[in-house]
Formats: structure tokens, C-alpha cells, sequence
């Protein structure tokens, strides 16, 4: 076993160190530099954990009310180099700043391993720190599911390029996503972030996914890039494996009461296929869920067996077996955010999603989590647990040494060692929310937008028509009515030739705190919701666009509409690309990415794992009118 000085005490590498050569084989380089390193200098790049932006570009160094540890003390002292940004500042200018102060402070350790900053999602509409961010400085485009709902492949490619761009500018390499989940569950909170609930189109989709980030498609060959991963790609990790959609009664895992993931139809063949697609198209990371696999009999190469109620992360069976060698996977695995250890979160206790092993210490988890085949734990920022293990013999050191040198070879493939590592803040600001990608994010919105139900006849028959007098509820961005060319904001149904009223899709409210950011529960809107539909569209010929960030009962909705009211759907769009595509200006294209359920009573039936299994559906996948 390798000697483990303090690295404070062990002198500079030199500059002219073979790993610090761009000119040599990245295995070399890679082989080189794990040589070099300390016990706890490895240790830390098993770790990835959020980072939050200080004002102005500074680095962060706490207190966080997310339980962010100080950026110092995560980069230095505990020698991690994998980090998830949280909201972005309100600049690019500022962003990149922050990012090139970080690498400043990496380049100053010992062995100067470049961070690698990572985020979730934030290029839509979603608000959670826990899943997506909204998107700020950044380029807005439809939710995952809005771009299943075009159906359009190159669309999906073109936008992964698009936030591709505007990831470089700043310095982001990993894109935490896209996730392949199928939402089979209605209920589920993370039905948002999913291409739906059908395995074939989630398929197609996350491929074009992958290769837009990734510079490796027909998009990024078109703009002169070389179509393989480099130093102009974005790292994909594609989640949740293998399949977090089929929920228990649909609730998440994030929580101790969402913990089992059921499969009482026998599908989970069906819930891992569009990860096999994605691995084709050379996704370099995974990502498993926290469920717990309750009463699970599955093939995971050598035929069907039982696999051990234990969640994704801790499992030997699924990351090992089936995702390394039955599916010849040699990428990274970054375990989901939080299995070892309690947090404490916006002043909230946060237990660990030990689902299976609670009864485990968070140095027996972490045990388990290596173990299992995981290169990294995701959310945790404690080295010292895998020192503790590699010390007392419970952990090998080449065990650890895999793991890194996939972790390293990733940060050599993307160039962090050379000309990639810093950005150009002023590049950043004319990059970042650049005029032509928000137009191309507005466009594709409207595309998205999916019409459910048409007005026969009268004023709400779309595209409406110009001139009118429009009543306006619930659409708190109208700003102007210009694209209603010339329509008259006035103050009452009464007064109105139409009306156009934005709801959301109903959930329960789970109180205060980080849970709250979850919509779960009940499909069915309030009967004050439904009564005010009612009363509006008694009186004028009623647009009702409802936003679906999962799916929602809208059977009263669409019978207190009536003969003279339309019914469309979106999946992330501001109000003035919602009435581009009312009004024609850009054509809504957008089918449903998953059946809408008539009752709660037939979701309730339904079995979790499996499409498409709720009774009658007042509108089934692939619905969507021509206007």
C-alpha cells in the first residue's frame, strides 16, 4: 500500500510533470498522475457534492442553507474535484468568474487537479434545488417533456448543443442529466424531467440527447466540430438506473415514505431499455436511483433472479452485474445525492436515502456503495469514511485506484488539464443567453405546445383571430399582447371576445421546506379551480392552457369549458410563446408524451410499472390536434 503523508507536507509537482503533457496518451497521463497521488488525494475525487456561487463570482465559503461545506475546505482540505453548482449568479460574466477562481484555487493544491462543475438541469422552467434549476442567465427551452412532445429528434439535438455552448462558456462539463426514467406512475414528481412514459421515443430522444451535449452528432459536425468527445463535449450522466419511474402509490424516493419501487407488472425490461440505447450512444456516466426494488425478479444476464431490496445505489446485482458486465458499461457511476450521510436542509433534518441498509453506519454504507461498483458518491463530502476503510483493510487501494483513474481519464478527455480549463468571462456574456438561442428556446416552446381539445366554432377556435378583446388569469409574464396582434387586455370575462386563463397541474402541498419543491399526490385540480373555469367560459369563449409538469385530470376542466372552449396543454412555455402558438405564428406541433388519466380512481388501479394502464384515458399518448 502506497505511503500517506499529509499532502501539506509533500513538495510541488513539478510543471514539467509527463501527466501535465497534452501530447501524450491519455492513459499515460492518467496512469501517471494516480502514481503521484496521496491516500487522501484519491479519496477525494470519490466525492461529489453542491457548491454554491458567492456574491458577485466570489467563491462560497458558508454558511449554506443547503449544507454546502465551504469551497476552501472541500477543494483544499478535503481535496475534491468534482462539484454541483446550485442557482446560477445572475451574470454569465459573474459565473465564469466564479469558475475561473475555482480552477485558480485547484491549480494552487499540490497536484493542480482541475475541478470538474457539474449541474442539474437548467435550461426550462422547473424551480427545485434538488432536481432543476430555472434558468436564470441561460437560454429557456420546453422541459425534457416538451421536447418528447415534438417528436423531433434533431429539436432535441439542437437544444443539447444549444445549452452545450452556454455550459462551456462558463465552465459546467457534466450535465447531471438527461434522465430516461419512464413515467409510468402518474403521480410521480419526477415525471418532468422524463421524455414520458414510452420506452421507444424515450429511447430516440435521450440518443439525441447525448450526442448534442456531447458534440457527437450531426449538429456539432455541421458547426466544424470533430463529432467525437473531447474538448468542445459536455459529459452526460444519464439517469436514474435502471428506471426510476415505477414508484410505490407514485412517491419519490427523495423521501422515507417513497422508498419502494414496485413492479407489479413485470416490466423492468421495458424501464431499463431505453438506458441500453443510451449507452450505445456513448453516454460517459450513470447514474442510479435511490428506489429500493421491492418483490423484484429480474434477468441480469444469466437468467431471471431475485435482486436484493436494497436501493440502486447500494446494489451489487445492478451496477456490477447487469449495468458493467451484462451491459458492458466502463464509464463512470455516481451514485444519487445523499446515501451516507443526515443533512440538515433549508433548517430541515434530511435523513440519508439508506433505503434498505438504514440499520447500516455511514462507513459501512460507503462499504456497500464501493462495493456495489460505484465510482463516486454523489452529495457526500466525506473522504476521510474511505481513509477509515482503506486503512483498517476493508477497502483495497487498487479498488479505489479504478474508480479514479475513470474520474481522471474523464477530466483528460475533456481538456481540464489543458486549454479547457479556464473561460473567457466577456466570451461568457455574449455566449450565455445569446439572442438567437433564446430565440430557438422561445420557438421550441411554442412547437411543444400540445392542443387537446378545439373550439368548433367561435372565438377560441384557434389560431385566434387578431383584434380581440382578451381576459387574461393566471399568466403572471403577459407583459404584451403583441402577439395577439392588437388584442386588447380588459379587465373582465364580460368585456372579453375571448378569454385565456393558465393553470398548473394540481398537486398536494407537502409543507414547507425542501419537500415542498416536490408536486405529488392527487391529479384532481380543486373545485374552486374547476367552478372559476366554469364561470369564465359561461361567459366568453374560454382558451384553458394547462401546464403539465406531470399529468393532470382535466375531464371537469374540459366539461366546464364546454362546446365553445379549447383546451391545450404545454410543458414549459412563457405566455408570449404560448400565444405564438395560439395564434398560428409558430404552429403547435406537440403530442402527448403520456396518457392523461380520467379519474384518480383509475390511477389508483393502474399497476406502476407498467405504460399506458390507466382505464379509458380521457386522452391517450401521441393526442394532439392540427391547428
Amino acid at each position: 500500500m502506497a505511503a500517506d503523508p499529509s499532502a501539506a507536507t509533500l513538495p510541488a509537482v513539478p510543471a514539467d510533470a509527463p501527466y501535465r503533457d497534452a501530447s501524450r496518451p491519455a492513459d499515460e497521463r492518467v496512469a501517471d498522475l494516480l502514481g503521484r497521488m496521496t491516500l487522501e488525494e484519491k479519496a477525494g475525487q470519490l466525492f461529489q457534492t453542491m457548491i454554491e456561487v458567492g456574491d458577485g463570482g466570489t467563491l462560497s465559503e458558508g454558511p449554506s442553507a443547503m449544507g454546502v461545506p465551504a469551497t476552501t475546505d472541500m477543494v483544499v482540505k478535503r481535496a475534491m474535484t468534482h462539484v454541483n453548482v446550485l442557482m446560477a449568479p445572475p451574470t454569465a460574466r459573474e459565473f465564469a468568474l466564479w469558475h475561473n477562481r475555482l480552477q485558480e484555487l485547484a491549480a494552487s493544491t499540490r497536484l493542480g487537479i482541475p475541478v470538474t462543475v457539474s449541474t442539474d438541469p437548467r435550461h426550462a422552467f422547473t424551480d427545485n434545488p434538488g432536481t432543476a434549476m430555472l434558468s436564470g442567465p441561460f437560454s429557456q427551452w420546453p422541459e425534457t417533456l416538451g421536447l418528447a412532445a415534438t417528436r423531433d429528434e434533431r429539436l432535441v439535438e439542437e437544444h443539447a448543443d444549444a445549452a452545450r455552448r452556454e455550459y462551456l462558456a462558463v465552465g459546467i462539463r457534466t450535465a447531471l442529466h438527461p434522465q430516461v426514467d419512464l413515467a409510468t406512475e402518474p403521480r410521480w414528481a419526477r415525471a418532468n424531467g422524463t421524455f414520458g412514459e414510452d420506452a421507444e421515443l424515450t429511447g430516440r430522444m435521450g440518443a439525441a440527447y447525448v450526442r448534442g451535449f456531447q458534440a457527437t452528432g450531426d449538429v456539432a459536425r455541421e458547426a466544424g466540430l470533430p463529432g467525437t468527445f473531447g474538448a468542445g463535449s459536455v459529459s452526460t450522466m444519464t439517469k436514474h438506473f435502471p428506471g426510476g419511474g415505477p414508484q410505490a402509490d407514485g412517491e419519490d424516493p427523495h423521501f422515507e415514505y417513497g422508498r419502494e419501487q414496485v413492479y407489479p407488472g413485470g416490466r423492468f425490461a421495458e424501464h431499463l431499455a431505453p438506458f441500453r440505447e443510451l449507452l450505445a450512444a456513448g453516454t460517459r456516466q450513470v447514474m442510479p436511483y435511490y428506489g429500493m426494488p421491492v418483490g423484484l425478479e429480474a434477468d441480469l444476464g444469466d437468467g431471471p433472479e431475485a435482486v436484493e431490496q436494497v436501493g440502486f445505489g447500494f446494489n451489487r446485482q445492478v451496477l456490477t452485474r447487469l449495468l458493467r458486465e451484462e451491459l458492458g458499461f466502463d464509464g463512470i457511476v455516481c451514485t444519487d445525492w445523499g446515501l451516507v450521510t443526515d443533512a440538515e436542509i433549508m433548517g430541515r433534518p434530511f435523513p440519508a436515502r439508506a433505503w434498505g441498509v438504514e440499520h447500516l453506519t455511514p462507513l459501512d454504507r460507503v462499504e456497500r456503495i464501493l462495493a456495489a461498483g460505484a465510482d463516486q458518491l454523489g452529495g457526500e463530502a466525506c473522504p476521510e469514511l474511505v481513509l477509515e476503510l482503506v486503512r483498517a483493510g476493508r477497502v483495497t487501494e487498487d479498488r479505489l485506484d479504478a474508480s479514479v483513474a475513470r474520474l481522471l481519464r474523464e477530466k483528460f478527455a475533456l481538456g481540464l488539464f489543458d486549454d479547457a480549463r479556464f473561460v473567457d468571462p466577456e466570451a461568457a456574456a455574449s455566449v450565455v443567453g445569446h439572442a438567437d438561442l433564446v430565440a430557438a428556446g422561445r420557438r421550441a416552446q411554442s412547437r411543444s405546445v400540445t392542443v387537446l381539445a378545439s373550439a368548433a366554432a367561435g372565438t377560441a377556435r384557434l389560431p385566434l383571430a387578431r383584434g380581440l378583446r382578451v381576459f387574461v388569469e393566471g399568466a403572471g409574464d403577459l407583459g404584451t399582447v403583441a402577439g395577439l396582434d392588437g388584442a386588447t387586455l380588459v379587465a373582465t370575462p364580460a368585456e372579453a371576445d375571448a378569454a385565456l386563463l393558465r393553470l398548473k397541474a394540481p398537486y398536494e402541498d407537502r409543507g414547507p421546506g425542501f419537500e415542498g419543491f416536490f408536486h405529488a399526490g392527487s391529479l384532481d385540480f380543486p373545485a374552486d379551480v374547476v367552478a372559476r373555469v366554469a364561470e369564465v367560459a359561461a361567459q366568453v369563449p374560454t382558451v384553458v392552457d394547462v401546464y403539465l409538469d406531470r399529468p393532470a385530470i382535466l375531464a371537469p376542466v374540459l366539461d366546464a369549458l364546454g362546446a365553445h372552449g379549447t383546451l391545450v396543454a404545454n410543458f414549459g412555455a412563457s405566455t408570449p410563446a404560448l400565444l405564438d402558438a395560439l395564434t398560428g405564428a409558430v404552429p403547435p406541433e406537440g403530442r402527448l408524451p403520456f396518457d392523461l388519466p380520467r379519474s384518480m380512481a383509475a390511477v389508483e388501479a393502474s399497476r406502476e410499472d407498467v405504460p399506458f394502464d390507466t382505464a379509458d384515458p380521457l386522452f391517450r399518448f401521441g393526442h394532439g390536434l392540427e391547428v
